[in-house]
């Protein structure tokens, strides 16, 4: 009786772990080869979050962080209660929405006008053309809004004197600051986000196209009905992505071309958190504000990844 009810355990027991044996031991360089990958995972993004305790401690880097008080949530509610961070924050959603509705669309559009181009050697040019910005670091790109903006001299300006306006401080008005931001991102990110879709517009089967010619669709009938659902895993994965990074506003970016005028409308929790960590030193409330980002990312990818498998039956798992 004992044997047949381990007999009968063993049946229903899976086999994952079986297959993974196999598999090891079958395709044995191959796992081999991710032994690198694992370890810098491990080093450089699993070990640091022991770093997290310091959110719920009175840290000083003096006493080191296993001398320092436990405090709990005291942070936390600091950091609720603060004035400051309610305006972060506001600034924040902000930002980053303002990104999601006038960008996210952007590379598609692009990328789908550029499939459209016929002529390589014309087609290759303006791809280089417009990606080449996402490889400058945002002090250039800085410098060059700053140049171009300038009150004393920029082109822009310049422009608006010429047609009868008035010159504007584009990086001290904090009605046009975030347009600013916007733009520059553009600017710099656009190309890049092209470059995805039109790697994902290569994978459609070209027998959609002749099958569709064949049957007379135009070629707008034939973006709407091939290439578009075509895109639409990849602008799936990419949205719900974004929807995780949407309380990182572009803290890079921000950092080299805000100051203290315009803090009221672009000052985001990234920019915060380095003003407060490492310009007052306070390290414990500085990262109980990054732990509360990263778990509002996390429940923002979950949640985008649930909506998504729900209503449209795609998902990044």
């Amino acid at each position: 009786m004992r044997d047949n009810n381990r007999q009968r355990r063993d049946s229903m027991t899976p086999s994952y772990f079986k297959r993974l044996r196999l598999d090891v031991v079958r395709e044995w360089d191959l796992y081999l080869m991710l032994i690198p990958g694992i370890l810098f995972l491990l080093l450089f993004k699993y070990t640091p979050m022991y770093g997290i305790v310091i959110a719920f401690k009175d840290f000083n880097i003096y006493d080191g962080l296993a001398a320092s008080p436990w405090v709990g949530m005291e942070h936390f509610e600091k950091l609720f209660l603060s004035e400051d961070f309610a305006r972060v924050f506001k600034n924040t959603l902000i930002i980053s929405i303002y990104k999601i509705f006038f960008l996210f669309p952007l590379p598609i559009i692009l990328a789908v006008l550029m499939n459209e181009i016929k002529n390589m050697v014309f087609k290759r040019g303006i791809q280089t053309i417009v990606y080449l910005p996402h490889f400058l670091s945002w002090v250039i790109v800085s410098g060059l809004f700053l140049q171009l903006l300038s009150t004393n001299g920029g082109l822009i300006n310049k422009m608006i004197v010429g047609l009868g306006g008035e010159s504007i401080a584009f990086f001290m008005n904090t009605e046009v600051f975030r347009s600013v931001l916007i733009s520059s991102a553009g600017w710099k990110e656009v190309g890049w986000g092209m470059i995805i879709y039109l790697a994902s517009i290569a994978t459609i089967d070209p027998q959609l196209y002749e099958a569709a010619k064949i049957d007379g669709a135009s070629r707008f009938r034939q973006i709407w009905h091939i290439t578009l659902p075509g895109l639409v895993p990849i602008i799936i994965l990419m949205f719900i992505l974004r929807l995780g990074n949407i309380l990182e506003a572009g803290t890079e970016q921000i950092l080299v071309m805000y100051n203290s005028i315009v803090y009221e409308v672009a000052d985001v929790i990234g920019t915060y958190v380095y003003r407060i960590g490492l310009g007052q030193q306070d390290y414990s409330f500085s990262t109980a504000v990054g732990l509360f980002d990263s778990v509002i990312g996390f429940i923002l990818i979950i949640t985008g990844n649930y909506l998504s498998r729900k209503f449209l039956k795609r998902g990044i798992w």
